[in-house]
């Protein structure tokens, strides 16, 4: 009988290492899967501050995503009212041109899903993160170039189905929320 106890005791305490064993192995994996995924968001964009990349991380950002998170600002001011209308559709097509997002690239099918379906929240924040990141690595005339450029093409699509009549109040209080959320991340 104390050998059957004694077994016993070895076959629970076997199987109690082992599960751990499996756990630590599984966290290991997880541990590596970000590691390479923050080296890949790192040389796709210029970050380098682990906390921006961390943070991205978080917010399930992944390499083939970073691009077209560029033109994040502009599908949230386009959403702005609840709705897209075709002119707002075609100010952000020709923005996302601009920023050299291609007909048929993945970045630009991701467009077109971020156009028929309005992105969750969490994809404005990344953009917050990955504007910050960008800021760090660029001169201080080039993050103003950038800015005033990203605000300019911004505008556009607010502006596109804006207005009374398309002369007065082209922008809704919406949209300049948006718009000043945006200047205030090149702070």
């Amino acid at each position: 009988m104390a050998n059957e106890f004694f077994d016993s005791s070895l076959s629970l305490e076997e199987a109690f290492f082992r599960r751990k064993d499996a756990e630590l192995i599984a966290l290991q994996r997880k541990l590596e899967a970000i590691k390479s995924t923050r080296e890949a968001l790192s040389e796709v964009s210029g970050i380098h501050n682990p906390k921006v990349l961390d943070k991205l991380i978080e917010l399930d950002i992944a390499p083939h995503i970073l691009t077209s998170i560029a033109v994040v600002p502009l599908i949230e001011i386009a959403w702005a009212d609840g709705k897209i209308d075709d002119k707002e559709r075609t100010a952000v097509l020709e923005a996302a041109a601009a920023n050299g997002i291609t007909a048929g690239s993945s970045e630009y099918l991701l467009l077109e899903n971020w156009l028929k379906h309005q992105p969750p929240a969490k994809l404005l924040e990344a953009w917050l993160h990955y504007i910050e990141g960008v800021c760090e690595t660029m001169t201080t005339a080039d993050r103003h170039s950038f800015r005033s450029d990203l605000l300019e093409r911004a505008k556009k699509v607010a502006e596109a189905s804006g207005g009374i009549l398309g002369v007065a109040l082209k922008t809704s209080p919406a949209e300049r929320a948006i718009l000043k959320k945006m200047e205030q991340a090149f702070s």
